[in-house]
Parts: structure tokens; sequence; C-alpha cells
């Protein structure tokens, strides 16, 4: 005779099939998604963050009928959200495997004409934020750079990872200190910044050292893809919070590698200390670890290795290599 009071294994099994069974939490997912807008909106957030007033501006519409169809979206766990300051940010989330090849060509499609020029008219409006802080604070780069971390906590673990090769280029050099490394281990070097005033700082230090194999170019990083497969080795330190595009960076500079190249990538973890924004310029309060390497997969970068540290200000240093397959 069946003990009643223990479940049978009949009963087990079904319940185990529908706890594991996708097909409730797809078509759940599928019908957030299904909305023409929201669409539009996941295609947008594939590349970059936006925060909800930029969303606004770019699909004209007003912030409660924008906020909900945010919310459809974060509930169904198409979108992820963060704060910056007194800005909530979004962008979406990497999904299953199966939504990934859903969304592959949605991401084909292009944005109308009048939204993309909103979208752009957004990046020129942060790069500029960007430029004015360094061209306004650039003689005091390094006492805003020691409130944060200065370059002696990462130069020197960034130069151990460096891989030998023939051509450098490092974006946004600063006062020019990692130059000198660069310099010392490749033929040639290239130095890109967006502000003529820092790229004139990191030029008067290479002309102090006598290193004379460095190019100074005054662009952003789609100079660097236009000089495709150039580069053996691709340094970016402590630049991507001040940066309009982060995800865009990745996509340029992987066109500006060559095959097999290296990206080594210093940035700070994410954080909640809202005062970097107007002492430092910084346009993001750092990046979760993932980010960077979702962006970087995206663009077609393997990861590599990757360091950690904590600095007693309670900010947090990564350092990730990426890799040209």
């Amino acid at each position: 005779m069946l003990d009643s009071s223990q479940p049978s294994a009949t009963g087990d099994a079904n319940k185990e099939s529908h706890v594991s069974d996708p097909i409730p939490q797809l078509a759940a997912t599928l019908k957030a998604a299904g909305d023409p807008l929201r669409l539009e909106i996941l295609r947008l957030l594939s590349q970059d963050s936006y925060s909800v007033l930029e969303l606004c501006r770019i699909f004209e519409l007003r912030q409660p009928a924008l906020s909900h169809h945010l919310k459809v979206l974060a509930q169904a766990g198409l979108v992820s959200k963060r704060r910056e300051g007194n800005n909530l940010f979004y962008r979406r989330t990497a999904g299953s495997v199966l939504l990934q090849q859903l969304f592959s060509g949605l991401d084909q499609l292009p944005l109308s004409a009048s939204r993309a020029a909103t979208v752009d008219q957004i990046a020129s409006e942060r790069a500029e934020a960007s430029r004015r802080f360094f061209a306004d604070y650039g003689n005091r780069f390094r006492e805003q750079q020691e409130l944060i971390a200065s370059y002696s906590v990462y130069g020197p673990q960034v130069a151990q990872l460096l891989k030998p090769g023939r051509h450098a280029l490092e974006v946004g050099p600063g006062e020019g200190e990692f130059l000198e490394e660069l310099a010392n281990r490749f033929g040639t070097v290239t130095a890109l910044d967006l502000s003529e005033t820092m790229l004139t700082r990191a030029q008067a230090f290479a002309d102090e050292r006598g290193l004379q194999n460095i190019e100074f170019v005054c662009d952003d990083t789609r100079a660097a893809a236009s000089r495709p497969e150039s580069a053996d080795c691709i340094v970016v330190n402590m630049v991507l919070h001040h940066t309009p595009e982060p995800a865009q960076i990745f996509h340029d500079l992987q066109k500006a590698l060559k095959p097999g190249g290296q990206l080594l990538i210093t940035e700070l973890h994410d954080h909640a200390q809202d005062w970097a924004r107007d002492a430092c310029g910084d346009l993001w309060l750092g990046f979760a670890p993932q980010q960077l390497v979702d962006w970087a997969a995206d663009a077609g970068l393997s990861r590599g290795r990757s360091e950690h540290s904590a600095l007693r200000n309670g900010f947090q240093v990564q350092i990730q290599e990426f890799l040209k397959r």
C-alpha cells in the first residue's frame, strides 16, 4: 500500500518538469518585448547605456510614458539599470543564448535618421563635457588623479602584462608616464587623446625624457579604427569613465588591433562616490568587471588575464586583458 504522505515519483517528475520548463518564461519575455517601441529601445540599449532623460529625447516621449516601458522591460529581465548620481542609466542585459539569437537580427536594423541624429548629439554633448573639463583643469590633472588612483597604483602592474610587438597605441595618455614604458618596448608608439591640453602635457613629458618614437594624435578612437590592424598592443588607462560611449571604444580598438593583438584596460570598479564627477570630470562612476567583458565580447575580443586591487579611499581598480581572436 502506498504511503499517501510521500509524493509519488510521477508527481516529482511532473513538478521538476514544470520548474525547469523554460517555455513559460520565454513567452513572458517575448510578450514584454512584443511592442514596436520596446524593440527600438532594446536595439538602442544593446551597445550603450542611456539615462531616462536621454531616452526621452531620443524617442520623443514624456518621462512617465517612457518609464512605463522601461519598467516592463526591467521586470522581464531585458534591461538592467544603475544609478549614476541623480540619474538612472539603462542598458540591455545579455540574456539567454536563445534571446541573443532572437535579437541578433534586431541589432542589424538601423535607427531612423532623426533618432540617430539625436543619439549622435548626445554623444557629442558627453564628449564636449569631458573636453571642457580637461581644457579647464588639465594643469590640475595629477592633483585630481591622486584623489582616486595615482599612476603608481596601476602603472607597474599594467607594464608587467605587456606583450612584445612592433607598434603600440595608448588612448588617453594623461601626463605621459606610461608612454615611456611603451616607447622602450615597442618600435613605434601612437599617443591618442581627444584633449589637446592633455596631449600637449604628454608630449612635453616625452620630450623631457627624450622619447623620439612617439606620434601624437589629437582625435577620438575613430582615428584608431581608421588604421585597421595596425597595433600589436593598445593600452587604455583610467580613460573609459571619461568617454561618452565606452562600448564604442571597444569596437574601434578591435579594428585597430592586429590578429592576436592585446588590449589592456585599466578602470575603476563601479562605485557610488558621486563627487568624482565634479572633481575629476568623470562621466561614469566606474564599471562592473562583467560590463567590460560583455563589451569586449560584443566587439569580438576574448578575455585574458585580469588583476584587481582595493584602495584605501574606497575605490577598486581593475586591469583586464582582452585579445583579438
